[in-house]
């Protein structure tokens, strides 16, 4: 592996265990396995675990197959509400939900974050690394608690989570605030996602914080996407969806599929195209937004602008992110590989909030994502739209995949096969979705909304969230924006 804006070459597990590159960049794989499709044919015979097995053995060389086979059990084996743990839904003749949401904390980022803590903790032992591994989160909600239940009392490991104050739903924060274990922090920032991002990469850039905590005897690294531990183990279930499509017989082999994402950091979308890159028959990656709709402008123009624009904070506030990490490993591929280029480009970011890349690398943007975004009220409108004709119930993020699905389709006559990635249960958006279908919410809180979602829909509340109102709160810090290291280091000393 490599890093986007340098020459240094890593081990996978190298990569893994450091999260970042020294230089600032993100690790990529110098070459993409290559799926046959024989091969992924094959995989419409086996479970999601042998499915994992399959891909994530030729993503990650470092690692025995069966060592990746104990812990791809041990992350899926239990902990998951239905077995078959990534679950493709029909919603209608052409179109398919690929439910990501049915793991401990009811959010797509448990497909990676049950995992990531295995990884992590042999890529230590291959590496020789006997500190303490602290992982350092920033969220924009649901990564935040995934990280902490996947590194919950994990021998080694220690996890902080950064979130903005007032830029998560109640359910959102107080999955996090609750959470139990010796080796877990909670720090809401007084700023947005973005604020919170920058202030975790601050860190991991900072030789002064480094050397404090090798002091200590601790390490960072890092379970938010620029992790590519973090980012492999998506690439599975969109091999899988299409496996479950062969399955089924709604598709041919060789036939090639779209996936509407509704995307804010863009890892989830980019795992969709390192799917592509090893393989995976992919018509168009269609890039789904909220009001926060930067990556729409950039896809359309190829400017990416965040100093011009306004900030909303939306129902789906997983998405309010206007600084998605991951799109430099994109912009490292369209550049050619380009690490000199990826680095103008971020810098660019970094001093001027804004870059522009060239015609090349736009008319190879073009070729694979589609994009389109939807304000609040065409969300909410998505999710009664789908309930009343389809009698399925979605939340808030995956509404917007859906609306600008529709959006798409009827612009561009694309007669092919369509998988939303659904990224959240319904249930831990009570308010909204309850809302979107018709219901008066009038003054009752998250959880009445979920009780009275659950009696009118008659699908079941999950029980992760029916308890969170009598679980005892346990994190209470707050910190500026730039006070984020010294935070840190006052949470440490508390325990």
């Amino acid at each position: 592996m490599r890093s986007t804006r340098g020459n240094e070459r890593v081990t996978c597990s190298q990569a893994i265990l450091r999260g970042l590159a020294p230089d600032g960049g993100l690790y990529v794989p110098e070459q993409f396995p290559e799926f046959t499709v024989e091969e992924i044919i094959g995989m419409s015979k086996m479970s999601y675990e042998e499915r994992a097995t399959e891909i994530l053995s030729r993503f990650l060389p470092d690692f025995a197959r069966e060592e990746l086979q104990e812990a791809i059990h041990g992350a899926y084996g239990t902990g998951f509400d239905d077995p078959r743990i990534a679950p493709l839904t029909p919603i209608d003749a052409n179109t398919f939900s690929l439910e990501l949401w049915h793991g401990p904390t009811l959010a797509f980022k448990d497909m990676a974050l049950q995992l990531l803590p295995y990884l992590l903790t042999m890529s230590a032992k291959k590496n020789g690394e006997n500190r303490e591994i602290f992982i350092l989160v920033a969220t924009s909600g649901d990564t935040g608690k995934a990280a902490l239940e996947g590194f919950l009392d994990v021998p080694g490991t220690r996890c902080a989570v950064f979130y903005p104050q007032d830029g998560v739903s109640q359910a959102q924060r107080l999955q996090m605030v609750t959470t139990g274990g010796e080796n877990t922090h909670v720090i809401a920032v007084r700023g947005n996602f973005d604020d919170a991002q920058s202030g975790v990469k601050k860190i991991f850039g900072s030789e002064t914080f480094a050397k404090e905590m090798d002091a200590q005897g601790r390490v960072l690294s890092s379970a938010n996407s620029i992790n590519f531990g973090r980012l492999v183990p998506q690439i599975v279930y969109y091999f899988s969806a299409y496996a479950d499509l062969l399955a089924n017989g709604s598709i041919e082999p060789g036939e090639e599929i779209n996936f509407s994402v509704p995307t804010g950091n863009f890892g989830d979308i980019l795992a969709a195209d390192y799917a592509r890159r090893a393989g995976l028959p992919v018509g168009r990656l269609i890039c789904a937004s909220n009001s926060n709709n930067v990556l729409t402008d950039f896809i359309n123009t190829g400017v990416y602008d965040i100093l011009n624009r306004p900030f909303y904070k939306t129902c789906a506030p997983s998405m309010d992110i206007l600084i998605s990490s991951n799109l430099e490993r994109l912009l490292f591929s369209l550049s050619g590989n380009d690490a000199e280029k990826t680095a103008e480009l971020m810098h660019l970011l970094s001093s001027e909030k804004r870059y522009e890349i060239d015609m090349t690398m736009r008319t190879r943007l073009n070729a694979l994502y589609a994009c389109g975004y939807v304000d609040e009220a065409r969300l909410k409108a998505e999710i009664g739209r789908q309930y009343r004709e389809n009698h399925y119930l979605m939340d808030t993020h995956t509404a917007v995949a859906s609306a600008v699905l529709n959006d798409y389709v009827h612009s561009s006559g694309d007669t092919r096969k369509n998988v939303i990635v659904s990224t959240a249960s319904p249930y831990k958006f009570g308010p909204a979705v309850l809302s979107a279908i018709g219901e008066d919410v009038g003054d009752m809180d998250d959880f009445a909304c979920c009780r009275k979602l659950s009696e009118v829909t008659g699908t079941r509340e999950p029980d992760q969230i029916k308890r969170l109102p009598e679980l005892p709160i346990r994190h209470t810090a707050v910190c500026e924006r730039d006070k984020m290291p010294q935070a840190l280091l006052d949470a440490l000393k508390a325990r």
